[in-house]
């Protein structure tokens, strides 16, 4: 299905049937299915649910301009934050600064999901959208429309 989009006020309606998902790279052990992002919609921000298999984490990395935005939808995690080390569950949030040197990291024993806002983009869709498409799996769609995994 394809995103519903609006004349009045360019309103952008999507479902978790429209998102497509990316790992940036072969060895990592997260992807990303995007929700809205520059590429897809135009606009000045990255907005993504990262999904990270279990033992799964992002390489250290760091935005120059961009704020990151983590909202912990399902799921066990722990982030490092230029030295500082936090747990997160499940409705825990999460701002990362721009320079931070930051890595996410799943330490439950299933996938977790995490919403991610980063503002601006710097970048990050371009990054994303050139990476492999990944097919979102049962689990993955469930999560991402609110139902219970199988």
């Amino acid at each position: 299905m394809a995103p519903v989009q609006e004349t009045a006020g360019d309103l952008v309606v999507k479902t978790a049937a429209d998102y497509r998902a990316f790992r940036i790279s072969p060895d990592d052990t997260n992807y990303m299915a995007c929700v809205f992002d520059p590429i897809g919609e135009g606009v000045p921000f990255t907005c993504v649910v990262e999904i990270y298999d279990v033992g799964g984490k992002t390489p250290p990395n760091s935005h120059q301009r961009a704020h990151e935005m983590f909202f912990i939808l399902k799921g066990e995690g722990r982030a490092h934050c230029d030295g500082r080390t936090v747990e997160l569950r499940t409705g825990d949030a999460i701002l990362l600064p721009p320079t931070s040197v930051h890595v996410i990291e799943n330490t439950g024993a299933s996938k977790l999901y995490a919403l991610c806002t980063m503002v601006p983009n710097e970048d990050f869709a371009e990054m994303i959208h050139a990476g492999t498409p990944v097919a979102l799996d049962d689990e993955d769609r469930a999560v991402l429309t609110g139902m219970r995994s199988p």
